[in-house]
């Protein structure tokens, strides 16, 4: 009797230690998520200059989130964020912040000028990036995210290796300020930028996945790849558009639902996975075009109210 006592208790102590082991490795869970409500929440993107302003218009659109894409960085625009945050109850999620230096949106040009890949822009993009951090940090702003580039698939690539250098030098810093990095899907395949963020390695990597940048560079089916990315999956772009069949050019943006992500499909698999998040609605074809956005934003809720 006592021998299988024994036995009984080595066994839930072996049990419970490799319980604990498993737990270790998941990935590091972005503390700022929790201030967001426990449901999916619905955001835009806006400027972010004069956040008195725009905060209340999109509050008043029904959108609680947005993502910034800020000019300048200066500590009166930090403060003026944070207020207006808290005096409309809307909540940033994002800045996005790429640049300085020309992007060009093809398949010819952009390898050699999108994100962090290019060595011949790198030096004022990463000063940029490290300026956006600290922006983050003074205006409450849980991440910053942006397009770093076509990530090379060979991960003995040189540009492949100097890229992982220099984002885990980056992610540490953001670490120690308490500030998330999230990569735009779009320029590389999902397993590139899964095998990406695992040899950067820094626990605060996550993703802002843009559903129709897969489809229109050609990476992926959008459903599959956010499969393969979705444990990284902190918020999501809702956006969609048409696969490349010029090879010199992106496929075409078009609104949603007429393009070639299946949103109900998407809906169903967010919802399998419990996702919480937000869906930040992209209006890019649209402009300000405020009547898109509300019709999609409805649209998008339709789906969660009447897919199980």
């Amino acid at each position: 009797m006592k021998r299988n006592k024994i036995l009984v208790t080595s066994i839930l102590i072996l049990v419970f230690s490799h319980l604990i082991k498993a737990e270790d490795k998941q990935p590091y869970q972005n503390q700022n998520i929790g201030k967001l409500k426990s449901d999916v929440t619905f955001g835009v993107i806006i400027g972010g200059n004069n956040p008195e302003k725009e905060f209340k218009e999109i509050k008043e659109l029904g959108f609680s989130h947005c993502q910034l894409n800020v000019t300048e960085y200066t500590p009166e625009l930090a403060q003026s964020i944070r207020s207006s945050s808290k005096k409309y109850k809307v909540f940033p999620t994002t800045l996005i912040c790429m640049g300085p230096g020309k992007y060009i949106w093809n398949f010819i040009e952009g390898p050699s000028t999108i994100g962090l890949i290019p060595r011949e822009f790198r030096t004022e993009r990463i000063k940029r990036l490290y300026e956006g951090i600290d922006f983050c940090k003074q205006a409450g702003i849980p991440a910053v995210h942006a397009h770093f580039g076509f990530i090379p698939e060979n991960p003995r690539d040189t540009l492949y290796i100097e890229f992982v250098k220099l984002m885990k030098e980056l992610g540490e810093y953001a670490l120690r300020q308490g500030i998330d990095i999230y990569f735009e899907t779009g320029q590389e395949t999902p397993i590139t930028l899964l095998r990406a963020i695992t040899d950067i390695g820094t626990g605060n990597l996550f993703i802002n996945c843009d559903l129709a940048n897969l489809v229109m560079y050609g990476k992926s089916n959008s459903l599959d790849g956010l499969k393969t990315l979705h444990k990284y999956v902190r918020e999501i772009h809702a956006k969609d558009g048409l696969y490349p069949i010029n090879p010199y050019q992106l496929g075409k943006e078009m609104p949603i639902p007429e393009g070639e992500v299946n949103f109900p499909e998407i809906v169903k698999y967010l919802k399998e996975i419990h996702f919480k998040g937000t869906i930040t609605i992209e209006y890019e074809l649209a402009e300000k075009n405020y009547d898109y956005i509300v019709k999609t934003k409805n649209y998008l809720e339709k789906l969660f109210q009447t897919i199980e």
